[in-house]
């Protein structure tokens, strides 16, 4: 099922939604069509859309993404943030849990098991290995989503309507 990206009156990213639900909004007057898909047709004159704009502005309260696992390796892309291995990776503490380090994205980042076995209970200086992005916590859960479709390749016309695309 085609994804479609909404946002709100100011052009910011708000929710990802179904075509279906989209073109309800369309034919109601509540959004306008900024991109579609230019193979998929709903009738003769009407496109499938990929982003709409509402009409109106919305406020909406901020959403945080939660500390997981497998949000810490989508924001690290899969890499290995000291050599940039792509296979056997693990989460490590840049400040050591030992050493007061706790959990939060300002603290954990993706590394693979070479490099977090050699780095040990010391700190990025301290064992000379320089981090090649220093981690911190993602601009909103729908970036997030919305960055991890761009990068699929599924909906590319996305990223200039997405910060840090």
């Amino acid at each position: 099922m085609s994804q479609v990206l909404v946002l709100n009156a100011s052009y910011e990213p708000l929710n990802i939604t179904t075509w279906r639900r989209a073109l309800v909004m369309m034919l109601k007057g509540k959004a306008e069509s900024l991109e579609h898909d230019p193979e998929r047709l709903v009738r003769r004159d009407l496109h499938v859309p990929t982003v709409i704009r509402l009409r109106q502005f919305v406020r909406v309260p901020f959403r945080q993404v939660p500390l997981t696992r497998r949000n810490v390796f989508q924001r690290d892309n899969h890499t290995c943030q000291y050599c940039g291995a792509k296979e056997n990776l693990s989460i490590d503490h840049v400040m050591p849990r030992s050493r007061g380090g706790g959990d939060s994205w300002d603290n954990v980042t993706t590394a693979c098991m070479r490099c977090n076995v050699r780095k040990g209970n010391r700190t990025p200086q301290e064992a000379a290995m320089p981090l090649r992005r220093v981690p911190r916590r993602p601009l909103s859960s729908l970036s997030f989503d919305a960055v991890r479709q761009i990068d699929s390749g599924r909906h590319t016309e996305w990223a200039k309507y997405v910060i840090g695309a």
